[in-house]
């Protein structure tokens, strides 16, 4: 009884370990491909899974995250006979386990070699300058025959890369000559262009400076003419108001004079000043009007008269 009882805790250890041993966890960007008795079956994908002992087994383990495929430089001939080396990159990802697993025995050689034969394909048909100006279109057309032909293979070819495209020595010291030579060209016409520039400033510079000169001395001369016009005008103004000031005075003397009624005496007395004043003149003839030469007689005699009186 003791032998039946360890035998029997044996028995439940040993299939228990067998239980333990054939649970497995698909963690995350990973698929298993499972067998059962050699025939494909299923395709366990993330989570937990118990597998069924000596029935089933994990045929192959799938990376389902795009990868990078870095391939070696590649010996590729030019349509104008240039050989040289292309390094190419080719990023995928596995879409369809199943085919991944039985479409071929391997793909990653697969894809390589075909890589290689596309490429030679390609270049063979362009000439150097346009393979080194083409790398998109022939990223583009490596991309689609590549990814056409990996279909069967359950890979999705998401893109391809140049990496490196290695001409002959003797073809790289060509291209830095005329790149040089480029380069210099280009300096000269900027040098050029600039000197060419720098005349062009200096005489609309010039030019502006003279215009603005010109307009300048034109406000200058608006303004002296503007000044000496108002200059008139106030002297103008000025002359105009003690006219008319001196006529006021004379209208206001006239008045003052009328209105205190002067008698014969007092306008003789006036006309002899008014007289004594055009005598100081250069005039060389004097006419006297006969009032005043009458005045002239009666001033004489009463100048006479106080003489005697006084003796």
């Amino acid at each position: 009884m003791p032998t039946v009882v360890i035998l029997l805790c044996v028995l439940g250890v040993v299939f228990l370990l067998l239980i333990i041993a054939n649970i497995h966890i698909v963690p995350q960007a990973r698929a298993y491909v499972i067998e059962r008795l050699g025939a494909y079956n299923t395709t366990w994908k993330t989570g937990i899974h118990v597998k069924i002992p000596f029935v089933e087994r994990v045929a192959k383990k799938v990376n389902l995250m795009e990868q990078v495929a870095d391939f070696p430089p590649q010996p590729v001939i030019t349509k104008d006979n240039v050989r040289m080396q292309i390094d190419t990159v080719v990023f995928y990802q596995i879409t369809d386990c199943k085919l991944y697993a039985y479409g071929h025995t391997n793909p990653m050689a697969a894809i390589e070699n075909l890589t290689a034969t596309t490429l030679r394909n390609i270049i063979g048909e362009l000439e150097l300058d346009s393979t080194l100006t083409s790398r998109d279109i022939i990223n583009t057309k490596m991309r689609s025959i590549l990814d056409e032909a990996t279909d069967p293979w359950g890979i999705k070819v998401t893109r391809v890369e140049l990496k490196n495209i290695i001409p002959p020595k003797e073809i790289q010291d060509a291209m830095e000559k005329q790149m040089k030579a480029e380069r210099e060209r280009r300096e000269s016409i900027l040098k050029a262009e600039g000197e060419r520039n720098s005349l062009i400033l200096v005489a609309e510079g010039q030019k502006q400076s003279a215009i603005l000169e010109a307009e300048a001395a034109k406000e200058a001369q608006i303004l002296k003419a503007e000044a000496a016009k108002q200059a008139e005008i106030l002297k103008a103004e000025g002359e105009a108001e003690a006219i008319l000031k001196i006529q006021q005075a004379t209208a206001e003397g006239i008045r003052m004079i009328n209105e205190a009624t002067p008698g014969d005496g007092v306008i003789a007395i006036k006309s002899l000043e008014a007289l004594q004043k055009i005598a100081d003149g250069q005039a060389t003839k004097i006419i006297i009007p006969s009032e005043i030469q009458s005045l002239a007689g009666l001033v004489t005699s009463a100048s006479e008269l106080a003489k005697g009186d006084k003796k």
